[in-house]
């Protein structure tokens, strides 16, 4: 497909947006003459985010070109229902925000392994940050500068390799040296790119559907040409049930997804951890499930309408960048893209940061016999964050034979999922639970995941999910019932008033709750 080229005003554009988040990002890194910066400075932005920034910072975080590009391949092929993914993280949210946030705050930690060498022993720790490193390496963090670089090679032309080294160094450049204060701070202006550029896309993109006659003309033409795009639960006889599997993405293995991803994944709660306070994270996390209902409207409506106008695409995760090629004009795709490109280098930023974090935290002060200094520290979580993109510049061009990104991820990141989720619950919940019960579901989460999708290739790697869960979960039981007939030493004391939320969560999360609640009613 070849590029129609920027214009100049698209270039000028585009390079105001990269100058700015780069200057942002170095100005707050900025220290004080014969400071030297510490750990938790450069890894939990000295704890001091207020609420806004922890929502913008976590929504941008999350939407990245697996998203924009993924997602809205997947909304091509399958339609509304991959929305469950934006929506019923809204609802995950609240409960992370009411239930995980306060313990996790209340112990003050860096990272989720640190946690679990505190609620068990050092194996745990170790052997679950190993897990993390490897996934957010070898699947998030190649799959990202992957797939932002072929939206790149698809709008402007450049070899895909280019957009990688492009992506890699734009990102790198302040975030390997500011940390997650520079992170966070310039997430602030990349949301409103985010933001503002994707509704801008959208729109456009569905008043193209109507022929130039406005969204809601577009809009309803889509439902009146492919109905079949826009149903949340998906019957049986649909080619992409395996998928979405029904029902059961509501009350199944959606859930372990989302409890997993928004309550014990480093690259997104060591951002609720940076808060002032307890409640400045819960309202910051309440602000993120609001910009959550938004998303489908910015990473799959363009989806279904590149399925509408018919896209001459050889496979749908290219949906999203021939709808930027072809449909919007020039002076404003040099915003669009600059709203792609920030979501794609503002995950890339937090997911480096938490890869240094964990390495520095986890690993490398477990191998030295001495604590180190918050200058070696600091070191460290540079050089990792230097070393990890490198790996990842290497793999990502070998995703290209990929049809469905998304869903590549979600699988694959799938096969730790339910071992990390109920190790966590169980630490959290079950006081009986003991080191050699949590070492255990780790060990067999990845074997087992191998195990079903080799012996039940046709099972839904959803309800995959929820069946290993049930395995793990009374793996979990019945060791520490054997090992144990008291409660463990290390177990969480549950506090009186430990859960309480204030007026403005409660507000929050009763406003999503409705508005889900809507949208699954009327697209059933």
């Amino acid at each position: 497909m070849q590029s129609t080229g920027f214009s100049t005003v698209d270039y000028i554009v585009f390079i105001g947006y990269a100058l700015i988040i780069v200057f942002i990002g170095l100005f707050v890194s900025r220290t004080k003459k014969g400071t030297e910066r510490t750990a938790k400075d450069y890894f939990l932005a000295n704890r001091a985010l207020p609420w806004w920034v922890i929502g913008a910072t976590l929504i941008c975080s999350n939407i990245s070109a697996e998203q924009f590009i993924g997602m809205s391949g997947s909304g091509y092929k399958i339609g509304l229902g991959i929305a469950s993914y934006e929506w019923m993280a809204a609802l995950t949210l609240i409960i992370v925000g009411k239930y995980f946030l306060p313990i996790f705050l209340k112990e003050e930690i860096y990272t989720m392994p640190q946690f679990l060498e505190r609620r068990f022993d050092n194996r745990v720790r170790t052997s679950l940050a190993v897990f993390w490193l490897l996934v957010y390496v070898f699947v998030n963090l190649t799959s990202i500068l992957y797939l932002g670089a072929l939206s790149i090679k698809t709008i402007l032309g450049f070899p895909l390799l280019y957009g990688i080294l492009f992506l890699a160094l734009f990102s790198a450049l302040y975030s390997i040296y500011g940390g997650l204060k520079a992170v966070a701070w310039t997430d602030v202006v990349q949301v409103v790119f985010l933001v503002f550029g994707g509704l801008l896309a959208t729109y456009m993109g569905v008043s193209a559907v109507s022929g130039g006659h406005g969204f809601i003309a577009g809009f309803r033409t889509m439902l009146e040409h492919a109905p079949e795009k826009f149903h949340m639960i998906l019957s049986k006889d649909n080619p992409n049930y395996i998928n979405l599997p029904g029902i059961s993405v509501l009350v199944g293995g959606m859930w372990i997804m989302n409890l997993s991803y928004w309550g014990f994944n480093q690259y997104i709660t060591q951002r609720a951890f940076a808060g002032k306070t307890l409640a400045e994270a819960q309202r910051g996390v309440v602000f993120a499930g609001y910009l959550k209902l938004l998303m489908p409207l910015i990473v799959v409506i363009p989806g279904i309408a590149a399925f509408c106008l018919h896209a001459n695409i050889s496979k749908p995760d290219e949906a999203y960048p021939w709808l930027l090629h072809n449909f919007i004009p020039p002076g404003i795709k040099g915003l669009v893209f600059a709203a792609l490109v920030a979501a794609i280098v503002s995950s890339l930023s937090s997911m480096i940061n938490s890869i240094s974090t964990i390495f520095t935290m986890d690993i490398y002060r477990q191998l030295v016999k001495t604590e180190p200094s918050e200058h070696k520290k600091v070191m460290v979580g540079r050089i990792t964050a230097g070393l990890a993109i490198l790996v990842a510049i290497l793999v990502a061009p070998n995703l290209s034979n990929l049809d469905q990104a998304f869903q590549f991820i979600q699988e694959f990141t799938g096969f730790v999922t339910p071992g990390v989720l109920v190790i966590f619950l169980a630490g959290f919940f079950y006081k009986r639970t003991t080191p050699n019960a949590a070492l255990w579901v780790a060990i067999l989460t990845i074997p087992l995941a191998l195990g079903m999708k080799k012996l039940f290739p046709a099972f839904p790697f959803m309800d995959r999910m929820g069946v290993i869960f049930i395995i793990l979960s009374a793996v979990a039981v019945v060791v520490s019932l054997l090992e144990s007939k008291t409660n463990h030493p290390k177990a969480i004391t549950i506090e009186k008033g430990l859960f309480h939320t204030d007026v403005r969560f409660n507000i929050g999360a009763i406003g999503i709750c409705a508005i889900l609640a809507v949208l699954y009613v009327v697209f059933w």
